[in-house]
């Protein structure tokens, strides 16, 4: 399977740990030039683009913040203006917050939840996978070619006792990745969405007990959780040439839940 990614400029937002770092660091293996952002874990960052250099890979790091779109735009602007455009965008960023469910936090009934927290979750989760694209889209363009891949969540699938802001930003990823997919198909731009299970990254293996993660993975027809590398190499797959025609799909990556 022949990926072409030598040289490609590949953009991964949320880098610094977990599924982002795994997929930056697959691109390098493949060849890529890599430019990945991070929010507040800058030394995480740097680990990843460390781990690029010594694999012989390149890196860039940059900061962004998924509430200020201008943030995303000078990311964008300082990859294509250093490399000379950008290839493949996969957006892995995501911001936890006070919103997202967690062993032993007790959320708010869904008629308490401030406007403000829903809309910050919006803002994050929906608002900020349109800033991106809208970003890199003209780098694609000019080159008739492309590869977008979205990171959705299995929860919004499953739903969860106060997750409903979060569900519904994932939920709405979906519906652009659908659209998109007519928009951007005949420009030579495959745009598809990855939906992971519940997968152990550092996050989940801080929040969560050893017994419900067995419980989790014996509950699971492959009879284990995810590792972020799992949910890494379909993210290459379909962010490259070796993806010929998978277009406007979600992915599940879930051990079959």
């Amino acid at each position: 399977m022949k990926t072409d990614l030598t040289d490609k400029v590949v953009l991964v937002t949320g880098a610094s740990r977990g599924i982002g770092r795994a997929t930056a660091l697959a691109y390098a293996a493949e060849g890529a030039r890599v430019a990945l952002t991070y929010h507040v874990d800058e030394a995480g960052a740097k680990e990843t683009a460390d781990q690029v250099a010594a694999a012989g890979g390149t890196a860039l790091v940059l900061r962004h913040d998924l509430a200020d779109p201008d943030s995303l735009r000078t990311a964008v602007d300082t990859v294509a203006g250093q490399w000379g455009g950008i290839d493949v965008l996969v957006a892995c960023a995501v911001e936890w917050g006070e919103a997202i469910p967690r062993p032993g936090r007790q959320m708010p009934a869904f008629e308490d939840v401030p406007a403000a927290q829903w809309q910050r979750v919006l803002r994050t989760g929906l608002d900020a996978a349109f800033d991106t694209v809208q970003a890199v889209l003209p780098r694609m363009r000019g080159r008739q070619w492309g590869r977008i891949v979205l990171l959705g969540a299995g929860l919004a699938d499953t739903g969860m006792v106060g997750a409903g802001a979060y569900g519904a930003a994932k939920a709405g990823l979906y519906g652009l990745v659908r659209s998109l997919a007519w928009e951007l198909g005949p420009a030579g731009i495959l745009v598809n969405l990855v939906v992971p299970g519940q997968t152990l990254t550092e996050n989940v293996l801080a929040h969560a007990s050893p017994g419900f993660l067995q419980n989790k993975a014996a509950s699971l027809p492959s009879g284990r959780m995810n590792t972020p590398d799992d949910v890494a190499r379909t993210i290459v797959f379909l962010g490259s040439a070796a993806n010929g025609n998978v277009h406007g799909e979600a992915l599940r990556v879930t051990g079959g839940l």
